[in-house]
């Protein structure tokens, strides 16, 4: 079963979403945990770039002379809301095993090395296993429902991440914090994005329905739509 994804993003006017280059500076800095509370996902989903942001540690030593099945493992299973990371292939090393008391759970390809499964399990963080060397974003989402019981995830970026779940037809709504700020400026990551191999996908988009405009003080708004998605983009 597919949870509910609910894309949460908080961008300036021109869609772009680093804020240290918005001006006015602190434009709507705190607005974005507020209105993530407000939402009560099971889970929140970030890709690679963003996750590495959180890490606190080293990457992990290069060699172990343990070996693992490539199984699923969970160091708790039972929290009220998760942490998921995008790490296709066992990049980060996370010093830590909770972002904000949330558990981490990193998505993994079948790839990822011994010693990276060795790291993660000394430092109490769970994983999962999407793939053989590229992760499967709906199969994914169907093992975070059936081991994790998440039926309700926010999906938070980067653009890349975000990008991927458009065009795979995963995502059902969109709240998008608009802030009364401007970048102005190239290279800033967007709230939607792809890799240069990427660019010539189309999201399986039919329509998008503005279901409320939510003020939230200082010039912002929160902008809810409701997506609707290609049937036939599920079964790809």
């Amino acid at each position: 079963m597919k949870p509910q994804i609910i894309c949460l993003m908080a961008s300036s006017v021109d869609g772009r979403t680093h804020h240290s280059r918005w001006r006015p500076k602190g434009a709507g800095a705190d607005l974005f945990e507020r209105v993530h509370e407000e939402l009560g996902g099971d889970a929140w989903l970030i890709g690679r770039v963003t996750g590495s942001e959180f890490a606190k540690g080293k990457p992990y030593p290069a060699s172990t002379s343990q070996t693992f099945l490539r199984e699923n493992w969970f160091a708790q299973c039972d929290a009220k809301a998760y942490g998921v990371v995008l790490d296709a292939h066992g990049k980060i090393g996370w010093g830590r095993s909770d972002i904000g008391g949330d558990p981490i759970v990193v998505v993994l390809t079948e790839s990822v090395s011994d010693a990276h499964l060795a790291g993660l399990r000394g430092e109490g963080v769970s994983y999962v296993f999407a793939g053989k060397s590229e992760i499967d974003l709906a199969l994914t989402l169907e093992i975070l429902n059936r081991e994790l019981g998440v039926k309700r995830l926010l999906l938070e970026g980067g653009g890349a991440a975000n990008g991927a779940f458009l065009r795979a037809g995963l995502v059902d709504e969109l709240n998008l914090i608009l802030c009364p700020a401007v970048d102005g400026a190239r290279g800033a990551p967007l709230v939607f994005d792809s890799t240069d191999g990427e660019s010539d996908q189309r999201a399986p988009v039919t329509a998008m329905t503005l279901e409320s405009t939510t003020p939230l003080g200082g010039g912002a708004l929160l902008l809810r739509y409701l997506i609707t998605n290609d049937p036939a983009a599920a079964s790809r």
